[in-house]
């Protein structure tokens, strides 16, 4: 426990000097005392409103992670959950997108323009890879065989704008739902195993960092003599 207790300590002088940098660099408020008696503009409202929707985040996101233990082991289902847990009530507090959300956000803005259907497949396998989402179940091929069906019956390309077309296109997909064993009832889950697959990645992130930082510290002389902790054995919330 020792070594952890001053990696910590290291951790909080780290802070202080930061702490201390930002004050004597920071402009002092009267600087601003002519300034402020300007007249407001619409922009600057805007700004500020996005500011401090920005620092409340912040703030509702850091005053959770005080409160909540967090256990950096990926490999331990419980941990991962947990993480997951705690991810959620942050995104909740804030106000803030899970990752299936954000992922239909990104769908419905760059695809809103796409009039023909097979830019708009190729545009969600582009969402798809960007966002480091694997396809196992093979819906992304069924997709374009389907749209590949439906453009050889109906002699030319589908438009997003065709409903008789798009109609026969849905209907194709759900033959292929089908086939591989997707139900719209089961969507819930299928997103709930997306955040605890992001979770997992995001934990086994964390511990490789903290990893990092302990072998970097063990390297020092002060360090070289003592044993170097368990990463489980660490809690975040000493570091905020």
């Amino acid at each position: 426990m020792a070594y952890a207790s001053r990696f910590l300590s290291t951790s909080k002088q780290l802070q202080g000097s930061l702490v201390i940098f930002q004050q004597q660099h920071a402009i002092p408020v009267r600087a601003f005392a002519k300034e402020a008696a300007r007249p407001t503009f619409k922009g600057d409202e805007m700004l500020k409103g996005v500011f401090f929707d920005i620092k409340n985040k912040f703030q509702a996101a850091v005053d959770i992670l005080r409160k909540e233990k967090i256990t950096l082991a990926p490999e331990d289902p419980a941990a991962v959950k947990q993480y997951a847990n705690v991810m959620k009530t942050i995104r909740q507090k804030a106000d803030m997108f899970s990752e299936s959300q954000r992922i239909k956000h990104d769908i419905d803005t760059e695809t809103q323009d796409i009039p023909d259907a097979r830019a708009y497949l190729l545009k969600l396998q582009d969402i798809r890879t960007r966002r480091g989402l694997t396809d196992e179940l093979g819906a992304e091929a069924m997709m374009f065989e389907a749209l590949e069906k439906v453009e050889k019956d109906i002699k030319k390309p589908l438009l997003r704008s065709d409903k008789k077309g798009m109609d026969l296109l849905v209907a194709e997909f759900e033959k292929g739902n089908k086939k591989l064993g997707i139900r719209k009832e089961d969507l819930p889950k299928y997103e709930e195993n997306l955040e605890i697959s992001m979770a997992k990645a995001q934990l086994d992130e964390l511990k490789s960092d903290a990893v990092e930082a302990m072998e970097s510290q063990k390297k020092k002389e002060e360090f070289k003599d003592e044993e170097m902790p368990d990463v489980k054995s660490l809690d975040i919330r000493n570091f905020i």
